[in-house]
């Protein structure tokens, strides 16, 4: 059978690339990178797509570090394979970028090699700032998605799942501007910053019990002044707001900006409200095509924990998100460490750089590349995951419809 003959070629040649593909993982987690300064991941990974014999656009959609690749027939559904590679303050690659990017580029190159026998195209888009800024996105507006019929990601994580549970996020700074003082000669001289700071993250403190368990605020100070004998003239935070999708969030945004205001009048200070111009949207997870990767993965020997047995406390954010709401998307997570390990924790980022690691990442070129030719020479595939999408999208326009309702009653 053709397909299967294809999925048994590609297989190989990830095999005999792992190798390479985990020298260039290695690297990444040894060298992690910050939001749009990931250099070192741009270089590698374009410098690979460029070896395979692979045009490839460095800087793509006006992203210093995103990047673009394409091959295939000129006809033809088109999918595109998104690699992710930034990492996190202080803890590295404790959401394991570095295997993000070496499932896409490994199944990418896979399929490039057979790519003369495709009945469609295949992209390889490097997507930057996913933990903050929101690459996808912006790559989005540009353009980058426009034709693509499907778009495919693997996650690492502690459980073999076919969706990440997922949640919409606003990130928003704050900053608030007082007077300073002799804190002990003349305090009455003061505006303090700083207590306008201290009484808007009490606020919102005090508001978490007050919200749904589907909903987060959390936050940070990033100054809280200079010195003890010194009224704070600025103090300035840093917060993300997470809702179970759009129409929530901007229930509890209001909400939110409340107790940033109050603590300015509290104060007396001047307050200045920075809203992200990036949201995360809610993962609109098409379950045609992740059943698909799941049987993909299972065939390698993962076992899968439904996702219903994952508690409704345990959700993250992701600008895959957006992607889903333009074209039928897929993001499941291959464990690379133990269930207990957290994400975002410095024991995960070990991890990613061990052989677990490696073994997802290998894993996860190989269930990509396979769904990936399952949607391409598959029509009926195409036609129910099409139909899913526009389902979904037309739930979504009803439930917005209906909240727009609540948020007026409300307000």
């Amino acid at each position: 059978m053709r397909l299967e003959t294809l999925k048994a070629e590609v297989s190989r040649g990830i095999d005999a690339m792992r190798g390479q593909l985990l020298e260039i993982s290695h690297s990444i987690h040894a060298h992690p990178e910050l939001a749009f300064k990931e250099h070192h991941a741009h270089a590698l990974l374009t410098g690979a797509v460029r070896e395979a014999g692979l045009k490839v656009t460095p800087g793509a959609y006006d992203l210093e570090t995103a990047f673009e690749a394409e091959f295939g027939a000129d006809t033809g559904p088109r999918v595109a394979l998104l690699a992710e590679y930034d990492a996190l303050p202080g803890i590295g690659h404790s959401c394991g970028h570095n295997l993000i990017a070496t499932s896409a580029l490994g199944a990418a190159l896979a399929l490039h090699g057979v790519s003369a026998r495709l009945p469609g195209r295949v992209r390889l888009l490097g997507t930057p700032a996913e933990e903050s800024g929101g690459g996808k996105e912006l790559m989005a507006r540009r353009g980058a998605f426009g034709d693509v019929d499907a778009a495919m990601m693997m996650h690492p994580a502690g459980v073999n799942l076919a969706t990440m549970p997922s949640i919409a996020w606003s990130e928003v700074r704050v900053s608030y501007r007082g007077v300073s003082s002799h804190a002990s000669a003349m305090p009455e001289r003061g505006v303090n910053a700083l207590d306008a700071l201290i009484t808007a993250y009490n606020s919102i403190a005090m508001l978490r019990q007050h919200i749904r368990s589907s909903e987060r605020i959390h936050g940070i100070i990033l100054n809280g002044g200079d010195a003890p004998n010194i009224v704070p003239e600025f103090a300035s935070g840093h917060f993300y707001v997470r809702a179970r999708d759009m129409k929530d969030l901007a229930v509890l945004r209001p909400r939110v900006l409340a107790c940033f205001e109050a603590g300015a009048r509290a104060a007396g200070a001047a307050l200045t409200v920075e809203w992200s111009d990036v949201d995360y949207l809610e993962l609109r997870t098409n379950w045609p095509i992740a059943t698909r990767f799941q049987k993909n993965a299972e065939a390698l020997g993962r076992i899968f924990t439904p996702i219903e047995k994952i508690p409704p406390s345990v959700r993250g954010s992701t600008d895959m998100g957006n992607v889903s709401h333009l074209t039928p998307s897929i993001h499941p997570m291959l464990a690379c460490a133990p269930p207990h390990v957290s994400i975002h924790n410095p024991e995960f980022a070990r991890y990613a750089g061990s052989a677990s690691g490696d073994d997802a990442a290998i894993d996860g070129a190989k269930a990509l590349a396979l769904t990936a030719l399952d949607y391409l020479f598959d029509a009926s595939l195409r036609d129910e995951a099409r139909q899913a999408f526009e389902k979904a999208k037309h739930i979504s326009a009803i439930e917005n419809s209906q909240a727009e309702g609540t948020r007026a009653a409300w307000q």
